[in-house]
């Protein structure tokens, strides 16, 4: 399977908390839900387009916390993310949590993270996906475990949170394949990993 980021982020590089004010508050963010305002028509098929791409789900410990309290309650089945979500295998990495009760949940990274992701990458199937997840998703891309990412990003600032791309981080090139922009002024990016970064002067 390839494995896919779908992230959204502020015009500052901000991807904490974008679905509500209780969402995240660690370190006394007090902007949580800054992505509502954009929903629209565009963002949705784009989402539903993505959705149609899964065969497994991979998630960070407060992701899954998030999502295990809301989606289990979501029982349409016509509904293009809480089906696949209740029905697919959820990996879960986690070195607490010990059981789950939301369907098809499995847990792993309690000894080596970076090994199991690339276990489940040899499985076949399409893609496995990652929503969020952020601190997950910096330990995966510095072992160049994430294949491709879509970044969501939003027309505003906050001047604080946390985010993706931190000091740090793997130098990574990166191939745009794919960019749009929603009625709301989303702009969403699809990128391959292209292996190191090149550089010249001018």
């Amino acid at each position: 399977m390839k494995l896919t980021l779908t992230q959204f982020q502020t015009l500052d590089g901000v991807i904490q908390a974008p679905g509500g004010p209780e969402e995240d508050r660690v370190g006394g963010f007090e902007h949580g839900g800054w992505s509502v305002p954009f929903d629209d028509d565009d963002f949705g098929r784009f989402i539903t387009g993505v959705f149609d791409q899964v065969d497994a789900f991979l998630l960070g410990r407060r992701t899954y916390d998030i999502f295990a309290s809301y989606w289990p309650k979501m029982t349409d089945p016509a509904d293009p993310v809480a089906s696949r979500l209740n029905k697919l295998p959820k990996y879960v990495a986690t070195t607490t949590l010990t059981s789950s009760d939301w369907e098809n949940t499995h847990l792993i990274g309690r000894e080596d993270i970076a090994k199991d992701v690339a276990l489940l990458k040899e499985q076949p199937g399409r893609e496995l996906q990652m929503h969020g997840s952020a601190g997950l998703a910096q330990s995966l891309l510095a072992h160049e475990l994430i294949d491709t990412i879509h970044l969501l990003t939003y027309p505003v600032t906050l001047g604080t949170g946390k985010r993706l791309f931190a000091d740090g981080g793997l130098p990574t090139a990166f191939r745009t394949i794919a960019s749009s922009v929603t009625s709301t002024g989303v702009v969403i990016s699809t990128y391959e990993r292209a292996g190191r970064p090149e550089y010249g002067s001018y």
